[in-house]
């Protein structure tokens, strides 16, 4: 057994054979995959790695299984069945981000290859694939908890660990997230919202669910996961200069089916990149070496309410900067998928029934940002000319009488 020490979640203790897992070379690259990319340029101190991140899932995931035993002990057919769904989960949960490329989705739009795929390439390689086995896991379960394809036998771990609503990644990546950017945003009651944690049967089916007294923890973590985007993941810093690490990697891969090898794919980390960077005179790599990027935000948008004023804003800069414009429009669905349930008061309803706050958090977020090339008051100017749209379009507003 050994005992690490975490700062969210105090000592996480591992038995033999998941040291031996986290030892393998393709975990210990973790350590070099920054787990926010390229959001310590806005945020100092997000420095944090998806190696921490991987063991603070385990022991999320730990918690919230103990969890289901201790309330919805049903779901276990037997204490042996509950110790091999808990390596399962455990060892699934550990490895679920090998599969990762440098800066993460930087590279996966320049590669082609989403994370999930390459996974399950790493998960294949002998010393994962005989590791796990020694763990006391089928790889094939493992992989089934992660990855959409195959379907897997355990439906509740697998919304443990990939789910769209309560997965054991997200409960812990919101913390660590607002705890190394100091977002307080980000933060939730998550001691309350593990312990309200239920198997619910729902058309016969076990689904993983809160009980009705976890409710308030089940809108903090909902609200957590809205403010991260809003101030972090979205940060107009961090997705100017995402924008030209894009250029900088198709410079830098100018073969990048030669990392279509899981072994060269394993090669490359965030440090490797960087250094290979560091050379070269390009535009782009200069922007990163430097740390000032060429694009500045002129004005950003937030709601779906927005959507015209935006699209005013970006003709009159385009009329005015033509093609040193760049409009950033991300869209978040912050409910993915199947509903998430609540046993409230002898019944179970969706989580949208029960709360008027989750509701109306349903469904699409918006945020839409407008940048300009930086130049010779052309960042000022395109503030002004936004600020002027904004102006004359509330002017408009404030002049329709109102109807009664």
């Amino acid at each position: 057994m050994k005992r690490i020490f975490d700062p969210i979640h105090g000592f996480i203790e591992l038995t033999e054979a998941e040291v031996a897992l986290m030892d393998s070379a393709p975990f210990q690259r973790l350590r070099r995959l920054r787990q926010l990319g390229l959001a310590y340029l806005a945020f100092p101190s997000a420095e944090h790695s998806r190696f921490t991140h991987a063991l603070g899932a385990l022991a999320m995931g730990t918690r919230a299984l103990e969890a289901l035993r201790d309330h919805s002990p049903e779901y276990f057919q037997s204490e042996a069945d509950y110790d091999a769904q808990r390596r399962l989960l455990r060892v699934a949960l550990l490895l679920h981000d090998l599969g990762h490329g440098p800066f993460s989705h930087a590279s996966e739009a320049v590669l082609g290859r989403r994370h999930e795929t390459r996974t399950e390439e790493v998960l294949a390689l002998p010393q994962l694939h005989e590791g796990m086995g020694r763990a006391g896991v089928d790889p094939r379960e493992a992989l089934a908890l992660i990855v959409n394809d195959p379907p897997s036998s355990f439906p509740v771990l697998k919304e443990l660990v990939s789910g769209p609503n309560l997965d054991c990644d997200r409960m812990d990546y919101l913390q660590r997230d607002a705890y190394f950017t100091g977002v307080s945003g980000g933060r939730y009651d998550a001691a309350q919202l593990v312990a309200s944690l239920r198997v619910l049967r729902v058309d016969g089916q076990p689904r993983l669910g809160v009980d009705g007294r976890g409710l308030v923890a089940l809108e903090q973590f909902v609200l957590a996961r809205y403010m991260m985007f809003a101030t972090v993941y979205f940060h107009h810093t961090t997705r100017a200069f995402e924008r030209v690490l894009g250029d900088a990697l198709r410079e830098l891969w100018t073969a990048p089916q030669e990392l279509d090898a899981i072994e060269e794919f394993l090669a490359w980390d965030d440090f490797r990149v960087m250094e290979q960077l560091r050379p070269s005179q390009t535009a782009a790599a200069r922007a990163l070496r430097d740390r000032v990027a060429p694009f500045a935000l002129a004005a950003e948008f937030n709601g779906e309410r927005d959507l015209t004023l935006y699209e005013a804003c970006e003709r009159v800069l385009r009329d005015r900067f033509a093609d040193d414009v760049w409009g950033d429009a991300q869209e978040e669905r912050m409910r993915r998928g199947p509903a998430l349930y609540v046993h409230l008061m002898g019944a179970i309803v969706e989580a949208t029934e029960a709360s008027d706050l989750i509701r109306g958090l349903a469904g699409k977020a918006y945020w839409r940002k407008l940048f300009v090339r930086r130049g010779d008051d052309c960042v000022s100017e395109a503030r002004r000319l936004c600020a002027e749209v904004r102006a004359r379009r509330q002017a408009t507003w404030s002049s329709v009488p109102l109807p009664f």
